[in-house]
This record gives C-alpha cells, sequence and structure tokens, in this order.
C-alpha cells in the first residue's frame, strides 16, 4: 500500500473514532457556488474567519423580522437585548475558563485592548497617582494593531512602551512595570505562550497582566480564572464562530471589578443609564467594561453561534486540535519534498495552538493555487502559509487532502 493510501486510511480511522465529529453538521460548509473553493472543499481558516452555524441565519431572521420589525423597542427588555453583553459574556466564559459575571462583550478588539491596557495602568497607580511604575510592556511580536493601541495608551497614560518578546518578559519586569500585554498564540506561526508562567512573573513585579486571547478562546483551555490573570481581550469571529466583525469581549477578574476604571465611560457602563446625569458613576461588576448601545445584530448572531458548544469539553476540544495539528505535520512531512517547506510552528504540544504554519518559496502564489483547488488557508507576508484547525468541523479526512493537495501543488509550480 502507498504512503498516500495509508494515511488516507488512517484519516478515515480517525474520523470514525472522533467524538467532536457530530458537531460537524452544525456549520454551513459545503455551500453551492461558482468557485471551487466554496464546494466541497477543505476550510483551514477558522483561524481568520470561523464557519457560519446553522443556526445563525434563522436567529437572524427572527431579530430583524419579529424582535425588530414587529416588537421594535420593546424588545430592549421584552426580547433581552439589554443584557445581551453579560448574557453572552457568560456563555463565553467556561470555554476561557472564568466564573460568571466577569466578562461583557461588545465593541471591537482594539477598543477593548485600549481599555484594558490603560485601565491596567490605572489600577496600579492607584488614587493618588502613583508614577513609580511608568512603563508598559508589550510584546513585540503582536498583532500590528495591539502594538498600536499600546502606543496610544502609554502616551496617554504618561507611560513609556517597551516592546519585548514573551521569552524576554520575566527579564524585562522591573519596578517600573505597569502592565504588560501579551498574545497567548503567536498570529504568525501558531506559537502557544506560556501564559500561567508568564502571568505568575508580571505579578511577582507587582505589574498587571492584560492577556489578548483571539487565537486561544474556543481551541484551548485558557484558565483566566485558575491562573489568576487580570484583564483579557479577545474576538469572537475566529474559533468562536461569531460571524464577520462579530463584537469582541472584555474580562475583568472579579476581584478587580471596582477598582477598574475604563477610559471610555459611557452610558451603558453608568450606574443609572437611564438617569441621564451630568456626572459619571460607574456600574458594578463587569458593566464597567459597556461604553455605548450594543450592537444588536451582530451580538445576538454571536449568540445563536455559540450554542454549537452546548455540551462540549474544551479539553475535547484541544486534543482534537493537537491530533489533526500533528496528523498535518506528518502528512507534510510524508507527501511534500524535503526542503520544500519548513514549520514554524512548535513541535511540543504545550507550545502549540491550533495552527500550523508553513514558510515557502512564493506562499502568496502557492496558497492561490490552494484556495483555487479548494483548500483554504490563507497568507501571510512575506512567506507564510497559515493553516488553522477548528476541531467542531475540521476532520483528519480534511488535513491529509490538505496535505496532499499542498504536495501537488508545489510539485506544479517545480515542474
Amino acid at each position: 500500500m502507498s504512503e498516500v493510501s495509508e494515511l488516507n486510511v488512517r484519516a478515515g480511522e480517525l474520523d470514525a473514532a472522533d467524538e467532536l465529529a457530530g458537531i460537524r453538521k452544525q456549520f454551513v460548509l459545503d455551500a453551492v457556488s461558482d468557485h471551487a473553493a466554496d464546494a466541497a472543499g477543505v476550510y483551514l481558516d477558522g483561524n481568520s474567519l470561523g464557519a457560519l452555524p446553522a443556526a445563525v441565519p434563522g436567529r437572524l431572521d427572527d431579530v430583524v423580522r419579529r424582535q425588530w420589525g414587529a416588537l421594535r423597542i420593546r424588545s430592549w427588555d421584552e426580547s433581552g437585548w439589554w443584557t445581551a453583553p453579560e448574557r453572552i459574556g457568560d456563555r463565553i466564559a467556561p470555554l476561557v475558563g472564568a466564573a460568571t459575571g466577569q466578562i461583557v462583550v461588545g465593541d471591537s478588539t482594539s477598543v477593548n485592548v485600549f481599555k484594558a491596557l490603560v485601565g491596567a495602568v490605572r489600577l496600579v497607580s492607584g488614587e493618588h497617582g502613583d508614577r513609580t511604575r511608568d512603563e508598559i510592556l508589550v510584546d513585540a511580536t503582536t498583532f500590528p494593531t495591539d502594538g498600536y493601541i499600546a502606543g496610544s495608551a502609554a502616551r496617554l497614560t504618561g507611560c513609556t512602551l517597551r516592546p519585548v518578546t514573551p521569552a524576554e518578559v520575566p527579564d524585562a519586569l522591573s519596578a517600573r512595570t505597569a502592565a504588560v500585554l501579551l498574545n497567548h498564540v503567536d498570529y504568525r506561526t501558531g506559537r502557544l505562550h506560556d501564559l500561567p508562567s508568564l502571568t505568575a512573573a508580571v505579578h511577582a513585579a507587582g505589574a498587571v497582566a492584560v492577556w489578548d486571547l483571539c487565537h486561544s478562546a474556543g481551541a484551548l483551555p485558557v484558565g483566566l480564572d485558575e491562573h489568576g490573570v487580570d484583564l483579557a481581550v479577545g474576538c469572537t469571529y475566529k474559533y468562536l464562530n461569531g460571524g464577520p466583525g462579530s463584537p469582541a469581549y472584555l474580562y475583568v477578574r472579579q476581584d478587580l471589578q471596582d477598582r477598574f476604571d475604563s477610559p471610555l465611560p459611557g452610558w451603558n457602563s453608568h450606574a443609572e443609564p437611564f438617569g441621564m446625569r451630568s456626572e459619571y458613576a460607574p456600574a458594578s461588576g463587569a458593566l464597567r467594561g459597556r461604553v455605548g448601545t450594543p450592537d444588536i445584530l451582530s451580538m445576538l448572531a454571536l449568540e445563536a453561534a455559540l450554542e454549537v458548544w452546548d455540551g462540549v469539553s474544551i479539553e475535547a476540544v484541544r486534543a482534537k486540535s493537537l491530533a489533526l495539528t500533528d496528523f498535518f505535520l506528518e502528512c507534510v512531512s510524508a507527501y511534500v519534498p524535503q526542503g520544500r517547506v519548513e514549520s514554524l510552528t512548535p513541535v511540543a504540544h504545550e507550545e502549540r495552538g491550533s495552527q500550523v504554519a508553513l514558510r515557502c518559496d512564493d506562499a502568496g502564489g502557492v496558497m492561490k493555487r490552494l484556495i483555487e483547488r479548494g483548500v483554504v488557508g490563507d497568507f501571510r507576508r512575506p512567506d507564510v502559509l497559515r493553516f488553522g484547525f477548528t476541531p467542531l468541523y475540521v476532520g483528519f479526512g480534511d488535513v491529509e487532502r490538505a496535505a496532499r493537495v499542498l504536495a501537488e501543488t508545489l510539485g506544479d509550480l517545480a515542474g
């Protein structure tokens, strides 16, 4: 039996034993389209935009036609619009290891990074404005926007911004450090950073730990409460499948909530939102993270999307994620001629997120051809192919096919 046949057979066996395989039918994956990539293809870009859960279109139809169309303003109470940010936050909470009452949904990831970082500096400054802590550390390999926001937050709070890699954080911490902004998973390479030990190091230095969970929430256990994370943010359109531009979320640890001073106070986070008072008085709890009127249509689409997680263990998702990425790397090693690609993703499970990044020549052209053949990943300049593995709907047969098509595509280009 050829190597291709052996791996194909094993993929079938792994799919047959997969306890999460049945969840795939809760997603819209095999749409009819003129584009080959949309017809029974392999979707490995859930780390950029998750697939559409099948329950969302019907829910949105109800929100638009009945809740908005018929009930109109009554829906703020009768349809639960007003409480959606906290209610949906409580649905996300178990996926990131948080108790209820600590996550509020709304605004973009960028806006929430700004709230969290400025709020973090204010937490250590205290009521008397202690300026001995005047430095913010930021992940030097971060997604660019996090760096931009961190720079703005530093200017606003009178701090110095210091970019360092996550590995350099323990040695960079000092009595000057106010806050540290880190990514749980590196968006380019898929490297998983050590949240427990880095958070402990930040706390030992007397600073505040702020984590960006965009590439980890819904793919692996996070343990926010267990590891004492202070503040965290994340998007919902990747592994949480909330849809393009779906609202992000902000986590504020419970014992910090009464001291969290948001730089964006709004009427939705006021203790008396309908009191219309000229002076601001913050609400209690995670509601302090709210600002203005919630974006109801995308908010309720996200709520419907999160129903696919009912009864799903994040530990089972993590186990399958590691098995999928292990199998993909094995198939790539078997099918792709040596030297044509280089994996940037760590082999060690404790250092790997839920994606595989491969470096190769003409990566942009290679990804274009892969997409034309129905294998959808994405390309990051200058030379990185990214493949995201969403365990709720990606199977082992998908993985084997993706590696095989990659090898064939590289062979065609070489020829």
